[in-house]
């Protein structure tokens, strides 16, 4: 029998027991539909979160003094901001990046006085790609220009310090030298972003005048924050951009940043991984049963193949490509049942606001509570490859079991 016919041969074999085939066809769908679901919800869910993190905090790729991680202080500056950008901009995968000013401040009115983080931002630089917050600006309007004397704090911080609308703020904090310096603005908004951690501790400042205020020069920060096109590419972005950064300056990936969130997904991950493992393991015992009560039953027609000429590989052969034909016919029929609920997941998502009790933040950036699915092609790939793989791994000890038929045994067999 040539390998044309032996494949239909198998094809045919696999429908003898049509119900069978079907409720293994059945349980390999259900695995595939609740792997792509899971995974599609992950990829989504922390790409998004990903994605909001590097607007609230300081883009996918920053580069900065290589010692303001350990020690956020002003004097841990870099300078040639525009420069900066430009090797960044050289990078197909870069987007667009905004000069930063980043550190601890003491915000105070006449009612109050709080500590907070304090960002000064360029607004010819920045928008709501790159600073999400600035969407959630409310009671006031944005900066004009880079020397704006403006500040806009955080609601509940503004709140908290009794400020209204035109009000005199002060902000306190320590200059490049290590003394302390202060600045006097009129509050020109707030910033209501539904993140406690935020709205109660953020202040912003345009970077021309707290450049002023700190002593720095013209082309100076503590950041570049630097967007690209696709999370995932972060560490490889900023491995690029190391090699090319003059001394006193460093480019690190927002894993390497916000070490809290990357941990939670990493976990989070994990755990969701685990479970696949188990549903696959699970799925290949149901088809590797489906197999081996299938060749269990066939012992004596296996016999007969060998006794006019089969040879045990090509019984082997056989019993592997009905494995082969369950694989792809599951994964048709996978297609067939995902496909709906994908779509209306893509498109509208389920509001679990509810089941969250409202807003959530992990370490300082809200998690989505619309959930929507985003299958990336690499995990798509891996799925199908992982349903295949499973099925013929099934298959394979049944294939080895029916090769070893003895014919004069099995033939006698009622």
């Amino acid at each position: 029998m040539q390998g044309t016919s032996l494949t239909v041969f198998a094809w045919r074999n696999l429908w003898r027991n049509r119900r069978r085939t079907l409720l293994t066809l059945a349980s390999i769908s259900f695995g595939v539909f609740l792997a792509v679901l899971m995974t599609g919800i992950t990829d989504r869910h922390y790409s998004d979160m990903i994605d909001l993190a590097a607007k609230v905090g300081s883009g996918h790729v920053t580069i900065q003094h290589p010692e303001y991680l350990d020690t956020p202080t002003m004097s841990r500056s870099v300078n040639g901001m525009e420069a900066l950008a430009a090797t960044a901009a050289a990078n197909p995968q870069v987007v667009t990046s905004a000069p930063r000013i980043l550190g601890p401040a003491m915000i105070a009115t006449a009612n109050d006085s709080f500590g907070g983080m304090l960002i000064a931002i360029d607004p010819e630089h920045e928008s709501a790609d790159t600073l999400s917050i600035l969407d959630a600006v409310e009671g006031g309007e944005m900066f004009t220009s880079a020397d704006d004397k403006g500040i806009i704090l955080g609601a509940k911080l503004a709140d908290n310090l009794g400020a209204q609308i035109g009000d005199r703020v002060v902000y306190t904090l320590t200059d490049r030298g290590g003394e302390m310096t202060s600045g006097v603005a009129r509050l020109r908004a707030r910033v209501a972003t539904g993140s406690p951690s935020i709205d109660g501790s953020l202040s912003m400042l345009a970077i021309g005048a707290l450049r002023e205020a700190l002593g720095y020069g013209p082309d100076e920060a503590t950041q570049l924050a630097i967007f690209i096109d696709d999370q995932r590419r972060s560490g490889e972005v900023a491995r690029g951009l190391r090699s090319q950064l003059p001394e006193g300056a460093t480019a690190l990936a927002w894993h390497e940043l916000q070490r809290e969130l990357s941990a939670f997904i990493a976990m989070d991950t994990g755990g969701a991984t685990f479970m696949q493992v188990v549903l696959a393991i699970l799925i290949s015992a149901g088809i590797f049963n489906t197999l081996f009560v299938s060749v269990m039953e066939r012992l004596r027609e296996f016999g007969i193949l060998l006794a006019i000429g089969f040879s045990p590989s090509r019984l082997f052969r056989l019993v592997i490509l009905e494995s082969f034909w369950l694989g792809v016919a599951g994964l048709v029929m996978s297609v067939a049942v995902t496909a709906g609920p994908y779509l209306y997941l893509v498109t509208n998502g389920l509001d679990t606001s509810g089941l969250l009790g409202g807003e959530m933040d992990i370490a300082g950036v809200g998690m989505p509570t619309h959930l929507k699915v985003g299958l990336f092609p690499a995990s798509a790939l891996l799925i199908a490859t992982a349903a295949m793989a499973a099925t013929l791994l099934a298959g394979l000890y049944p294939a080895w079991r029916a090769g070893r038929v003895e014919p004069v045994e099995s033939i006698r067999m009622v």
